[in-house]
């Protein structure tokens, strides 16, 4: 069975949104055994860097947040479609892919195959993800850093929440062929939260 791990590793140099640092992880080592009897480090890190998983709180004032989220939900089939050559995914690239009720699908784009943040990376565009409402899709991933790029509305992140459509970003898909996979996902259990950080694999079957 081959398995692909999909997520962004956490490093002090990693890709993070427009470059901010803010959004680097922090990592600050507390106890060190020369001086002491354990090693212990301390993490500060944005919820929204690499690969994770958005609630509506994230852009909706009183949206739901992970509280109860059951993460049984991101332990399912997926469909990895690849999206070369554009950095907009639009309606007309979805048309006909023959997506069905309940499906789940990550987009492989160009976002796969650049280490450094890329302002024009490749989003879905409103109209996309309107449609992706009407085909009654379960979730929706993307390999960039954003479901959508300086949308003054924010209309993708809202056309898909309001849905109860899931959004994961930040995956990592280059070595994934397009295909159906077994997606084992889980983010930490942290209450109350707008995003959670993920642990993505992917399994061939």
């Amino acid at each position: 069975m081959k398995r692909y791990d999909v997520t962004m590793p956490i490093t002090p140099t990693m890709m993070v949104y427009k470059n901010k640092e803010e959004k680097k992880p922090i990592f600050h080592v507390d106890d060190q055994l020369a001086a002491g009897k354990s090693y212990e480090t301390t993490i500060t890190m944005n919820l929204h860097t690499g690969t994770h998983m958005d609630f509506p709180l994230h852009m909706q004032e009183n949206g739901s947040t992970s509280t109860g989220f059951d993460p049984s939900t991101l332990l399912r089939m997926v469909r990895v479609i690849e999206l070369r050559q554009t950095n907009i995914i639009e309606k007309k690239h979805l048309e006909a892919l023959g997506l069905r009720r309940g499906d789940f699908v990550l987009f492989k784009t160009d976002n796969s195959f650049i280490e450094t943040f890329a302002f024009d990376f490749t989003f879905v565009s409103q109209d996309a993800a309107r449609y992706l409402v009407t085909c009654g899709i379960a979730g929706v991933g993307i390999d960039g850093l954003g479901i959508e790029r300086d949308q003054p509305d924010h209309q993708t992140h809202h056309t898909l929440m309001n849905a109860g459509i899931l959004i994961l970003e930040g995956l990592r898909l280059k070595d994934v062929p397009a295909g159906d996979y077994y997606m084992i996902a889980l983010p930490l259990s942290i209450p109350n939260r707008d995003a959670l950080p993920l642990r993505v694999l992917l399994e061939a079957r």
